[in-house]
């Protein structure tokens, strides 16, 4: 599955920083959590490329591109009920969901 296919898979979003001076977005839908910890300055990067990807997206849903889902169609993951920003948990056993335990580059 690529970044431009269709999904039915549902999921809330949670954004938060952690005891640990870390930010996590933790992301959990039916049979799956997934918690993703990233220093200040990722997140900040991951911040701008998802501005960045708003203002494509916008204009290709302006020239009747992909950008909104048809009506009728899912969504895809996104923010579900009770996703409170801020209100991600905080750094439990393993560190995160990164390869190198969410402890940055």
């Amino acid at each position: 599955m690529g970044i431009d296919s269709e999904s039915d898979v549902a999921a809330s979003l949670q954004i938060g920083p952690t005891s640990e001076g870390m930010v996590r977005i933790y992301v959990e839908g039916e049979g799956f959590s997934l918690p993703l910890d990233f220093d200040p300055e990722e997140a900040e990067e991951i911040a701008e490329e998802l501005l960045g990807a708003a203002e494509r997206a916008r204009g290709a849903a302006k020239r009747g591109g992909a950008g909104r889902p048809k009506p009728g169609q899912p969504r895809g993951a996104g923010k579900g009920p009770g996703a409170k920003p801020g209100r991600g948990p905080g750094r439990g056993p393993g560190g995160g969901g990164r390869p190198d335990g969410g402890r940055g580059r």
